[in-house]
């Protein structure tokens, strides 16, 4: 059976469900806007929020372009993009697919050929993420009053909580970059890019706070990773 992850089936999918979203987007776009003009609302400031509000979404446009590049090689385009131009994240569908493929003995690294491994994948990715979706509705609520009662009890516990948890989630992920850490300078490349990256995103983190850059808070994060990225072709040349 020959498959090919990048056939005009699965483009024709994942054509339908991105325009689908769009179409989706702007229904409630202009809902919206006949809304405010009902009760209201001055349409100059309403406008001025629109655009200033899409142009924000150019970097986090950018962090999902590097993703389904970074994900195209083994898995073609049509499943990065769907994944991860509607509900998916790099740092959830690398990690999943990753740990899938090596399951089964493949590497990311090399073209998916197998319609069976592609699936398993792509079932894995699918279906790893919908607890995220069913459980908010459920526990949001919950975990947000009883954030409410610490930041009321004590602010600055409540503030180290915070920074606890976001750095539990982030030592989950580091656990794939350590373990493709190999004996040799070659097999540090991994945690080289991963030590650019912090440094990247804390230089950015330097500009925020010293100079007043607000703005750049929504551009740190692709700043870092295609910096990472550029950085990781330079090493793998260099030591490789």
């Amino acid at each position: 059976m020959n498959f090919n992850s990048n056939s005009k089936f699965l483009y024709g999918i994942a054509i339908f469900v991105v325009l689908f979203v769009i179409a989706q987007s702007l229904f409630f776009l202009v809902r919206a806007y006949k809304r405010a003009n009902a009760i209201g609302m001055d349409l100059i400031k309403v406008r001025k929020i629109i655009y200033s509000t899409a142009i924000f979404t150019i970097a986090p446009a950018v962090s999902i372009l590097i993703g389904v590049v970074t994900l195209s090689k083994s898995l073609g385009i049509p499943l990065p993009w769907i994944r991860l131009s509607v509900i998916g994240a790099i740092t959830y569908e690398l990690p999943a697919a990753t740990t899938t493929a090596s399951s089964m003995g493949l590497s990311l690294a090399d073209p998916i050929t197998d319609p069976q491994a592609y699936s398993t994948i792509a079932w894995v990715m699918t279906l790893g993420i919908l607890p995220s979706i069913m459980l908010v509705p459920i526990l949001l609520k919950k975990i947000q009053n009883g954030i409410g009662k610490i930041q009321k009890r004590d602010k600055k516990w409540s503030s180290i909580f915070m920074d606890a948890m976001f750095l539990g989630m982030i030592s989950a992920f580091l656990g794939t970059v350590f373990a493709d850490v190999r004996i040799g300078l070659a097999g540090f490349i991994p945690l080289f890019v991963l030590l650019f990256s912090a440094f990247a995103m804390g230089i950015c983190g330097l500009f925020i706070k010293k100079y007043k850059l607000k703005k750049l808070e929504t551009y740190a994060l692709s700043i870092s990773m295609v910096g990472a990225m550029i950085f990781a072709v330079f090493i793998t040349k260099i030591i490789g």
